[in-house]
């Protein structure tokens, strides 16, 4: 039976039948479906896990193995990251690279290849990729390494579930002596000196920024720097000793209901900033915390999408160049203030070389912003796309929601020759999103892009 379904942003919504497996045997009738896409917790901010038929993950989670000694952790597809946490923290591991939720599952994970605070020192999430078996359109599964398939392995990290379904992967894990993070906080007056910061404190394990989008004047892009590392168990203090490898808890509070959307406006969001900017008193802060407010602060609130309304949002997120990152920052944020309607969430983060075929980082600054939908918003980003693409960068597929065919190709260089290796395993478009489509992915017209492209001969 069909029914509206949306991702984290809820915009948009599709009319779509989800099905849910629990078998191999089970997937494999589902995917005689016309076309279908995987969908994991529904965590994604756009639509690329949204089409008429959706094949749900969730139920395919299980635990496969766990060396305690090597670290290597194993598990299907629709695992989430909260369920391998509660088994690998209190053994002494971390997650190699964590987004900004732990409820994701482990397929969208590298179908995202997501990044974490520490990209710049660690680099994505597929970087400690093992090996993982994906189930491609005509019905076989395939065991695929850097090394072994290496084609449908580089493909499939960042590849939005186009070339297959991810049902197992192996991957490496981080040691840590404790659950506890050395967080220190520094406020930064603008934007010249927390890019500062981020140069300075480049050796740090984890970091990055909150910053205020509509601030004016000499105080123009003021943030607040956040970065950390594991502590040592003798950094404990007394009341953690006892819980030095503690999981996160539990307990929730959650957003019942939409919010009104006329909570959303100017004159809230530069109350929420200051406010936000001023809870720390000090220039410099320095702690003891628990990795969960410092890895995932908003998981603490269920459903805190609801907070922009029945509208929903959108998440837009952006990457530059290192060296076109500081006037493209400047740019970009005068035109939001312009706007007159910022971001709660404005997260700034530095990359580091990235040498992923297909994936959204490049070495410069990331900025991810949240935007209420409202009449004249999709406008407005257009225009940020254009100056995105004229500094070099582009946009989080796992965030979008909109973009524009034009602007995919121009961004993604190895957007041709990915897709080349794509259509190898994704014949007839059997894996296709709301998103592809729109892309021109898996629509004919995307011949018109395609012609231009480099032999993936040249890439593997």
């Amino acid at each position: 039976m069909k029914t509206k379904i949306t991702n984290w942003g809820n915009y948009p919504a599709i009319e779509s039948e989800l099905y849910h497996f629990r078998t191999e045997e089970e997937l494999k009738k589902l995917i005689e479906l016309p076309s279908v896409i995987a969908r994991g917790n529904g965590r994604c901010y756009g639509d690329s896990s949204l089409a008429p038929f959706l094949l749900s993950t969730v139920h395919f989670n299980k635990a496969l193995s766990f060396d305690t000694e090597s670290g290597i952790f194993e598990c299907e597809g629709g695992m989430l990251l909260d369920d391998i946490l509660q088994i690998i923290v209190p053994r002494g591991w971390f997650l190699p690279v964590s987004p900004g939720t732990k409820y994701i599952t482990v397929g969208g994970a590298i179908a995202s290849n997501i990044h974490g605070k520490n990209h710049h020192i660690d680099g994505t999430f597929c970087r400690h990729v093992l090996e993982m078996d994906v189930l491609t359109a005509d019905g076989n599964i395939y065991t695929c390494t850097p090394y072994q398939q290496s084609d449908l392995f580089h493909a499939t990290c960042g590849g939005m579930g186009l070339t297959g379904i991810i049902l197992r992967a192996k991957f490496y894990l981080k040691r840590i002596e404790t659950s506890y993070i050395r967080q220190t906080q520094i406020k930064a007056r603008d934007l010249f000196e927390i890019l500062d910061l981020f140069e300075t404190y480049r050796s740090q394990p984890y970091t990055m920024a909150w910053i205020d989008c509509l601030k004016r004047g000499k105080h123009f892009g003021r943030s607040i720097m956040m970065m950390g590392e594991t502590a040592s168990y003798e950094q404990l203090k007394q009341s953690q000793i006892t819980s030095a490898l503690a999981v996160h808890p539990q307990k929730h509070i959650s957003f019942p209901v939409n919010m009104p959307s006329f909570v959303l406006n100017p004159f809230s969001m530069k109350a929420f900033n200051q406010a936000f900017y001023m809870k720390n008193w000090k220039k410099e802060l320095r702690n003891i915390v628990h990795y969960d407010p410092f890895f995932y602060p908003l998981d603490k609130i269920l459903h805190w999408n609801r907070g922009y309304g029945k509208k929903g949002f959108i998440q837009y997120q952006f990457v530059l160049p290192l060296d076109n990152s500081k006037n493209g920052l400047i740019d970009i944020l005068k035109r939001i203030n312009r706007y007159g309607i910022g971001s709660f969430l404005a997260v700034l983060k530095l990359f580091g070389k990235d040498e992923s075929f297909f994936s959204f980082p490049m070495e410069g600054y990331t900025l991810a912003l949240d935007f209420p939908m409202k009449q004249g918003l999709l406008p407005f980003l257009d225009q940020l796309d254009r100056i995105v693409l004229d500094y070099g960068g582009r946009l989080y597929l796992t965030k979008d929601a909109r973009m524009k065919a034009d602007v995919f190709w121009k961004s993604y260089p190895n957007a041709a020759a990915w897709y080349e290796i794509m259509i190898k395993y994704n014949k007839g478009y059997k894996f296709r999103s709301s998103q592809s489509d729109r892309l021109e992915i898996t629509v004919p017209a995307n011949t018109k892009n395609y012609a231009n492209s480099t032999h993936i001969g040249s890439h593997f």
